[in-house]
């Protein structure tokens, strides 16, 4: 097993329209689309750079993770996100091997994805985020 790229750098921005457009500005590319995903209280856009992107991640509660990481941190690099080909197989090597899983089985992200979470402290203090891309049918 073995990760297949960068995915993206999720950065928090308190407001995603002001954040993007300096972002645009910033990197010379535009945001390809913007999603929102109720699970996770959060409206993101994507900015692609080469093979990966970044996600501008703007929260649409004030009770999301991201509005609680702005709270705490402020707007900053919130977490580097790895594709992966099978996330559960990955999982489970991963608690196999002592990492803290915030999530034990993937959830839905953006743009499809199945997503997980590993816990900062088994990652020297970085959230780092495994994402496995929707199966085409």
């Amino acid at each position: 097993m073995s990760f297949l790229k960068i995915s993206h750098i999720a950065i928090a921005v308190e407001d995603l329209d002001t954040a993007r457009k300096a972002f645009e500005t910033l990197v010379g590319n535009r945001v390809q689309a913007t999603e929102e995903v109720p699970d996770q209280k959060v409206r993101v856009g994507m900015i692609p750079i080469g093979e990966s992107r970044l996600e501008l991640a703007g929260p649409t509660d004030s009770t999301s993770t991201i509005a609680k990481f702005i709270e705490k941190r402020g707007e900053g690099i919130h977490h580097v996100c790895f594709e992966v080909e099978d996330i559960k197989a990955e999982l489970a090597r991963l608690k196999a091997a002592g990492f803290h899983l915030i999530d034990e089985k993937p959830r839905r992200g953006a743009d499809g994805h199945e997503i997980a979470f590993i816990h900062p402290r088994s990652t020297g203090g970085v959230l780092v985020e495994l994402s496995e891309k929707k199966k085409d049918k």
